[in-house]
């Protein structure tokens, strides 16, 4: 069974904080998005981050995972039976043996030692999906891998498998699309598990996520601010021409209806959220300006707010 190291994976330490290691998994799965890296290996490395980043992001199975991590040298970790043991190995029975494996591994060690019929086991693949692949329909053909597991519930081999799936318009980031019957076969004449599509929204460079809304920040020159302008900002399917009204401030949220996230019931908007920007140091020319401005605007205090404190 190979057990990958996460965190060296997503490049952190194990004492650094959930924060930290979002941050490492939302640059890294930028970097390695399948769809626009030119690396050899994106797609594995990929695969790699997304299942570091479901363990790691849960405080639970983050906690398993560490301990597993810290075990796994353990020599009663081995499930080989019948070799001959050395002096400074210790013996331990049958039944102290499926408590170990038990313990660490779960469902897959108990489902697998049990006669009767049981279910297959259900198998998780992490599917990237950009911000404009949201608004319709997808097509796409995946590969995973199904594990076969031995009688102490470790794989031993895992069989490659392809499907055409359909990812449906409105995804979120983290929903579980479920395919029945996708995952490993069932035993004893059991059921087979099921296919689990968890979605990954990849990070956008311009726009964030605000529920089924997108924000998307504007930059503005002052006069822009202060006099109005029509300035061109893009949306996820195209660009178009926003009007700034005279006078807007830094950190005014001007809404454009119905440009946002798509959904099955409702359509999201497109908040644009100002963020006024200074030109350079001014020459003597515009520094002059600026002093004209200041003069015809003497009695303007834009901190007059802070004596009602």
């Amino acid at each position: 069974m190979e057990l990958k190291d996460y965190y060296t994976i997503l490049g952190v330490k194990p004492t650094d904080d959930l924060k930290t290691i979002k941050t490492a998994y939302r640059r890294l799965a930028r970097k390695y998005h399948p769809d626009v890296s030119k690396e050899a290996n994106a797609e594995a490395r990929f695969k790699d981050l997304a299942e570091a980043w479901e363990v790691l992001k849960d405080d639970q199975r983050r906690a398993e995972y560490d301990q597993l991590w810290q075990h796994r040298n353990d020599p009663r970790m081995d499930p080989h039976r019948g070799r001959q043991q050395t002096q400074q190995e210790t013996h331990y029975s049958q039944q102290e043996f499926d408590d170990i494996f038990s313990s660490i591994f779960g469902q897959h060690a108990r489902q697998s030692r049990q006669s009767h019929a049981t279910r297959g086991h259900d198998v998780e693949i992490e599917v990237a999906v950009f911000l404009e692949e949201t608004l319709e329909d997808q097509t796409r053909t995946i590969s995973y891998k199904l594990p076969v597991y031995n009688a102490f519930g470790l794989v031993e081999q895992e069989i490659p498998k392809t499907l055409n799936v359909k990812i449906p318009a409105g995804v979120g980031d983290g929903q579980r699309i479920r395919l029945k019957g996708q995952g490993t076969p069932g035993e004893q004449g059991g059921p087979n598990g099921d296919l689990w599509l968890v979605i990954h929204i990849a990070p956008h460079p311009l726009f964030d996520i605000v529920g089924h809304n997108l924000e998307i920040v504007v930059p503005l020159a002052p006069w822009e601010a202060a006099l109005g302008a029509k300035v061109t900002i893009p949306t996820l399917k195209e660009s178009i021409l926003l009007t700034i009204p005279p006078g807007s401030q830094a950190g005014q949220r001007l809404r454009i209806k119905g440009k946002g996230l798509v959904s099955k019931k409702t359509t999201g908007d497109l908040f644009a959220v100002i963020k006024i920007v200074m030109p350079p140091k001014p020459d003597e020319q515009s520094a002059g300006l600026w002093q004209q401005l200041a003069q015809a605007q003497s009695a303007f205090d834009p901190r007059k707010e802070w004596g009602k404190a």
